[in-house]
């Protein structure tokens, strides 16, 4: 089962109560604990696995996480001399909160991989569920932006876009807009599952240009692996949810590497590339679970999304894939007009770098 949740400024309104959580540790508590603690619940019970089934198991947490902009907010209220702001807001708690709020005794761990980190989390939970380590798992991912500081440093290093946008694709790509977000998925082996997990493959760039920049060699690797565990022909795929940030290099090597790797595709039912990105913003930590989510809303509906934002596409994002595979950016909604082989259902993949 899956939750994904849009909020603002009503986050610090969280029934924590139902959690146990007195009001002076609520006061000290970092939005996304208490926003997770919601929508995590909301998932596992979505699942049939409420309180009563939970309390004692080993039901795991995975959560991506990057580090929490509450410190600074923290340290500027009253509630930041509380015995509580200690355990408000570090990235060990957040996960854990989960786990103790509901007396869970699998695996409980956040990942911090940058904007990979709910994606890196997420097969680390499938892993644990095959070998047994955890009778059911809970994969979560959530950002909030709650100080400027961030903001401002990302601007002056030209990470994020002038025109608040992310344009995925788009030859005004010139950085990225920052989002926010909260998505669980609640998964357990076995039973009936209208979509599932086949396979993943997790990589790092390694040396390349630079600390920030990306690797077009390692992401055509990460890509193979991930189709390889999954045992599945590239040929197979029918949407790719990819990074897309919009930025003006990261966008076309993300092409490159989809070209090489998919290469080969042939008419009527292309590659359909999108990215959540271009309507929801960068969700950062938790952008890679986000994009799970919208994948399977598209297989379920063997219908490929729009590209919101683009308008003109990116002559360096269209270089990569011209003549070399069948590929579409559906600036609608565009069904597909084959049908999946038979007994194998549709299959799609996402990318978070």
């Amino acid at each position: 089962r899956v939750r994904h949740g849009g909020f603002g400024r009503g986050a610090q309104l969280a029934d924590t109560a139902a959690f146990a959580v007195s009001p002076a540790e609520a006061a000290a508590m970092d939005p996304c604990q208490r926003l997770l603690l919601e929508r995590g619940y909301a998932a596992l019970h979505d699942a049939a696995l409420n309180r009563a089934a939970l309390g004692g198991s080993l039901a795991g947490v995975f959560l991506g996480f990057g580090g929490s902009e509450f410190g600074q907010v923290l340290s500027a209220s009253p509630a930041g001399a509380s015995v509580y702001a200690t355990t408000g807001f570090a990235c060990s708690v957040t996960c854990g909160r989960m786990s103790f709020a509901l007396g869970l005794h699998g695996p409980c761990a956040s990942y911090d991989t940058a904007c990979s980190a709910s994606l890196v989390g997420s097969p680390a939970a499938v892993r644990a569920l095959q070998r047994v380590e955890c009778e059911a798992a809970l994969s979560a991912g959530v950002n909030m932006l709650l100080d400027s500081t961030t903001m401002v440093g990302n601007a002056a290093a030209g990470f994020t876009s002038v025109r608040g946008r992310s344009h995925t694709f788009d030859a005004r790509a010139d950085g990225y807009a920052r989002g926010e977000a909260v998505s669980a998925i609640a998964c357990r082996c076995g039973g009936s599952a209208a979509a599932r997990a086949v396979g993943s493959a997790v990589r790092q760039d390694g040396r390349s240009a630079s600390l920030t920049a990306p690797s077009g060699s390692a992401q055509r690797g990460v890509l193979a692996a991930s189709l390889a565990d999954a045992r599945c022909a590239p040929a197979r795929s029918a949407m790719l949810e990819a990074h897309g940030t919009g930025t003006a290099l990261g966008d076309p090597i993300e092409a490159g590497a989809v070209a090489t790797v998919f290469g080969g595709r042939r008419p009527p039912d292309p590659l359909a590339i999108g990215s959540l990105k271009a309507n929801a913003g960068h969700t950062e930590p938790g952008a890679g679970l986000s994009g799970v989510l919208r994948l399977r809303m598209q297989l379920l509906a063997e219908a490929a999304a729009p590209n919101a934002q683009l308008r003109a596409l990116n002559p360096h994002v269209a270089a990569p894939l011209r003549g070399r595979a069948a590929w579409a950016l559906p600036t609608h909604v565009a069904r597909r007009s084959g049908t999946a082989a038979a007994g194998r259902g549709v299959v799609g993949g996402v990318s978070s770098f």
